[in-house]
């Protein structure tokens, strides 16, 4: 691929001989932003240092093949996609993004051998070829919460609905950590409408595609398809602890103290009806309907009324209906639960897109987010490839060896995804290939002994 000015002084990419012009992008997204961002901003020896996992050192327990089993995929101007890429170096990584320019960087699984070199692999016959390791990854998008948010659809997304995605990373965060004993989790924003989350533990990625798909199960709770009235059924004498945990300690107040009212849940005849039918008494739908539908004057918010009388009707023991009770919590669970993109988690070979990347759509640059402090976080205010430009521009020159990002607002995100993310995750990592490489010296000293 090349880069070459035309003669209205825009500048066209060659790709294997064809120009493709530049697409229309908006004002926050502009190619020559993106071309200085790579220049300048994106942390690139911070990337590679976490995709080596140690094994750029010099301790004889290191792969040095490891980094360059990797695949990265780069998703190019006009949709063009350069899948099965690979660097044995950061220099090489570094060159190639800033040679190519790419409107997304995917990070796929670490394969048996380079990948690409696969075709060659290929043609041996031998079937070599597989993933062998891969962060655990789960995908959430706020589009994916469309039938209980009322203020935005699709990509949109406001502070009215983006706690959804907090109250994902508590529920998801909380359980990775205390049900599964993982240390070392990144949450990162996908730049538009969601978050991404890399579980980076070595027990995490060398998980089998079965065992990623038992994980994923585990959160599962959303039966039903985008037809069914009830998409939550909570069977069983008893919930589990890690729902019993989620609900009491994270759903239920946000849904009675925060979504209830932003979203307006009970306001409206056509609203109120998509609660009524996901219950199974038709005598208490009855009853509630009829309240309803009487208009009544109440100082109170009209969707807390409701919500009590739905809540004390369903409770009261005057209705038969099988599961009536556990009706309230699946209500609950049916708005705020996370909504995971299953595939993703389920199967190694997925790609996922790399933390600071800029997505195209919004040009927002795909900062990661601290779990602890996740109700602080502002999708509106994530830096923007223009804001980015401007602030390197008021900083004026410096030395050039100097972090650039220091003096825009990417530095705080750069410095959490070190102190918090990749330090502590290089330094188990060490400590893992120590433990393993003195374990192995041992068995050999016992075997030469006997």
């Amino acid at each position: 691929m090349a880069i070459e000015e035309s003669e209205n002084g825009r500048e066209d990419m060659l790709i294997d001989g064809q120009k493709h012009g530049n697409v229309a992008v908006p004002d926050e997204f502009n190619v020559n932003y993106l071309k200085l961002y790579y220049a300048k901003l994106f942390p690139y020896a911070d990337m590679f240092k976490w995709m080596s996992y140690g094994n750029d050192g010099k301790h004889p327990a290191c792969d040095k093949y490891y980094i360059g089993r990797r695949e990265f995929s780069f998703t190019l101007e006009n949709d063009i996609y350069v899948r099965y890429q690979s660097f044995n170096n950061v220099v090489q990584f570094e060159n190639s993004i800033k040679e190519k320019c790419p409107f997304k960087i995917d990070i796929g699984p670490v394969y048996s051998v380079d990948p690409a070199k696969k075709n060659a692999y290929a043609q041996s016959g031998d079937n070599v070829f597989t993933p062998v390791e891969r962060e655990l990854i789960f995908d959430i998008d706020i589009s994916d919460y469309d039938d209980v948010r009322y203020c935005c659809s699709g990509a949109d997304v406001c502070l009215e609905c983006w706690p959804l995605m907090t109250i994902a990373i508590k529920v998801i965060d909380t359980a990775l950590r205390d049900d599964f004993g993982f240390k070392h989790i990144l949450w990162v924003y996908s730049g538009r409408r969601g978050v991404h989350c890399w579980v980076c533990d070595g027990k995490a990625r060398r998980l089998t595609n079965e065992q990623r798909a038992a994980i994923a199960d585990y959160f599962r709770v959303y039966k039903g398809n985008e037809n069914s009235s009830k998409k939550v059924s909570l069977t069983g004498p008893a919930l589990h602890p890690f729902l019993v945990r989620s609900y009491s300690e994270v759903l239920e107040r946000f849904f009675e103290t925060r979504l209830l009212l932003s979203q307006n849940i009970f306001s409206t005849e056509d609203r109120y009806e998509k609660i009524l039918e996901m219950i199974p008494d038709t005598s208490a739908t009855s009853d509630l309907r009829g309240k309803w539908q009487t208009k009544r004057g109440s100082k109170e918010d009209i969707n807390v009324v409701r919500w009590e009388q739905l809540k004390n009707t369903l409770q009261s023991g005057k209705y038969k209906a099988q599961g009536l009770r556990r009706c309230v919590e699946e209500i609950v669970f049916s708005f705020t639960y996370p909504r995971l993109d299953m595939e993703v988690s389920r199967h190694m070979n997925h790609l996922l897109k790399a933390p600071f990347c800029v997505h195209p759509k919004t040009g927002r640059v795909c900062v990661p987010i601290d779990p602890n402090h996740c109700d602080e976080f502002d999708p509106t205010a994530v830096p923007t490839l223009s804001q980015l430009f401007e602030e390197l521009n008021m900083g004026g020159t410096r030395a050039y060896d100097d972090n650039e990002w220091d003096r825009t607002s990417l530095g705080e995100s750069i410095s959490f995804f070190r102190s918090s993310f990749l330090q502590p995750l290089l330094k188990s990592c060490k400590e893992e290939m120590e433990s393993s490489y003195n374990a192995k010296l041992q068995q050999s000293k016992s075997s030469l002994s006997w």
